[in-house]
């Protein structure tokens, strides 16, 4: 499986779990229960008794404890056998349970060696917690693809002039891009100087001028990409207008758990433009990007990427640098 263990994956949004909701997704292949506990801490098991390995997520959960339907046995929010009808509790009835902390209006969890799960290694987005909810809109995409393609996806824009012809495109190809590591983490960057600006564009300047345009896109493992970009009157200083979360978590090996938020520095109190900036978000990530990378997917034909031999173009800088650090991180995790 080619995925790392020790890190924090995105496992939902915050507000999945408001007014005692609780719901389950699979993560790196592991079906996982979340609930909030009576602390209001989030808990996170797997998803399954121990007993007859029915899903604890068709019982019942109340304050502290889950429920299995089957045989009644309860369990804690650490995993621990805290019911058990038909006799005394022992240590092997138990539950695997994951580390599980909320930053960002988000739910992480930690899916390797629980011992080793520090809280101040989840990833700083700390640009969310600035704007107020009217200035940021999030959304989630399942997609039935690897998690690398979506990945190489965000760190090679250049597709925008093709797949975002009509909405983020019209720019791309003849920018001046720039790819580089720092401190473990990929950047790439494209500047498009006195250019026509792209239709999406049309909330920070007028679309009848031309603009400058920056984007900086910086990757961080395992799939946490942080978009910025600054869209000015030519001349203008750079002025990060908006900053966007593209967070890839693998559900399986074909599947991926898309998560996106979106801020903004300007016009903060504007539902309207809001409500036009994440139509236009829909429009690329769901209805254009979504369907390009499920062909992609199927004409790989469930192959390797490195298997097929791609021919690499000068725009794939960014995605191969990726590639190939996380191949490194996750070859030294397995050893």
């Amino acid at each position: 499986m080619t995925w790392l263990k020790n890190v924090w994956y995105q496992a939902g949004w915050s507000d999945e779990l408001e007014g005692g909701k609780s719901f389950t997704r699979r993560l790196l292949n592991e079906p996982i229960l979340f609930f909030r506990g009576e602390s209001g801490d989030v808990a996170a098991l797997l998803d399954r008794c121990p007993h007859r390995f029915v899903p604890l997520s068709a019982g019942a959960i109340e304050g502290d404890k889950v429920t299995c339907p089957y045989h009644g046995l309860a369990f804690g929010t650490k995993g621990n056998c805290v019911v058990n009808p038909h006799g005394p509790i022992t240590s092997s009835m138990s539950v695997r349970s994951f580390p599980a902390v909320e930053r960002h209006g988000a739910i992480w969890i930690w899916m390797g060696d629980a011992d080793a799960a520090d809280p101040a290694k989840v990833p700083d987005l700390s640009y969310i917690d600035a704007v107020p909810d009217t200035a940021m809109f999030r959304m989630y995409i399942p997609t039935p693809t690897n998690y690398q393609l979506l990945i190489d996806n965000i760190m090679d824009l250049s597709h925008a002039d093709y797949v975002h012809a009509t909405s983020l495109g019209g720019m791309m190809t003849d920018a001046k891009v720039r790819s580089r590591e720092e401190d473990g983490k990929i950047v790439i960057d494209w500047t498009a100087d006195a250019c026509v600006p792209a239709p999406a564009f049309a909330p920070m300047v007028p679309l009848d001028q031309r603009a400058d345009v920056w984007i900086e896109v910086t990757w961080q493992a395992p799939g946490v990409m942080v978009l910025v970009n600054s869209v000015v009157p030519v001349g203008q200083p750079r002025n990060p207008n908006v900053q966007a979360l593209h967070n890839m978590v693998p559900e399986t090996e074909t599947s991926t758990h898309y998560f996106m938020c979106a801020t903004r520095s300007f016009a903060m109190d504007s539902e309207d433009i809001t409500a036009a900036m994440k139509a236009s978000a829909e429009q690329a990530f769901l209805r254009e990007d979504k369907p390009m990378l499920q062909e992609q997917f199927r004409g790989m034909d469930g192959k390797d990427f490195w298997e097929l031999k791609p021919v690499l173009l000068p725009v794939d800088a960014a995605a191969v640098r990726v590639r190939r650090k996380l191949d490194m991180l996750i070859a030294a995790e397995r050893d």
